[in-house]
C-alpha cells in the first residue's frame, strides 16, 4: 500500500480554500494520511511553497509550518488543529514568520503552490526546541521511511 496524504479541504493540485489562508482564518486543513511502513515511530510535517515570493521568478521557498514527533498512532490532523491543540507528543518549529504553528498561504503575487510534505520516521526525536525547516529535514537524515506529498494552490482574491 503506498503513503499518501490527501485533505478534505482541497484535491491534488486544487484550489486551497480561503479559510485555511491569510484572506480567512488561516487555520490549518484537515489532513489524512495511510499506507504508513510498519515500523514507523513518529512522523514530520512541513508546508512550504516553492514559488515565494512571484512565481515566475521564485527566490525562496516560504515555510509555513514545521510540526514533528506526531505519534504513529495518528492517522489526521483535524481542521485548525495547529491552534487547538496537535495529537500529545507532536512538537511545532518556526515557520518563515518567526513563529510556531501554521501560517496559511498569503502569496503576495500570483497563484503559488503549498506542498503539504509529511515523513515516515523510523524514531522518535528528540526535542529541537523551535527548530527550522532545516534543522529538522538535518534531525531527520537516515531516519526517514517514506513521504507522502499532497500539493494546494492559492491565489489571493483582487482587492
Amino acid at each position: 500500500m503506498a503513503f499518501v496524504i490527501a485533505s478534505p479541504a482541497f484535491a491534488e493540485n486544487g484550489s486551497i480554500p480561503a479559510q485555511y489562508t491569510c484572506e480567512g482564518a488561516d487555520m490549518s486543513p484537515a489532513l489524512s494520511w495511510s499506507g504508513a511502513p510498519r515500523s514507523t515511530r513518529s512522523f514530520a510535517l512541513i508546508v512550504d511553497d516553492p514559488d515565494a515570493p512571484d512565481p515566475s521568478a521564485p527566490r525562496k521557498t516560504w515555510v509555513h509550518w514545521v510540526a514533528y514527533n506526531i505519534p504513529a498512532e495518528a492517522h489526521e490532523l483535524s481542521p485548525d488543529q495547529a491552534r487547538q491543540g496537535l495529537p500529545p507528543g507532536t512538537l511545532q518549529g518556526l515557520n518563515d514568520w518567526r513563529k510556531t504553528g501554521y501560517g496559511g498561504p498569503c502569496p503576495p503575487i500570483g497563484r503559488h503552490r503549498y506542498f503539504h510534505k509529511l515523513y515516515a520516521l523510523d524514531t522518535v526525536l528528540p526535542d529541537l526546541g523551535n527548530p527550522t525547516k532545516a534543522q529538522l529535514l538535518n534531525a531527520m537524515t537516515g531516519h526517514v521511511l517514506a513521504e507522502a506529498r499532497l500539493v494546494g494552490t492559492y491565489q489571493k482574491s483582487e482587492s
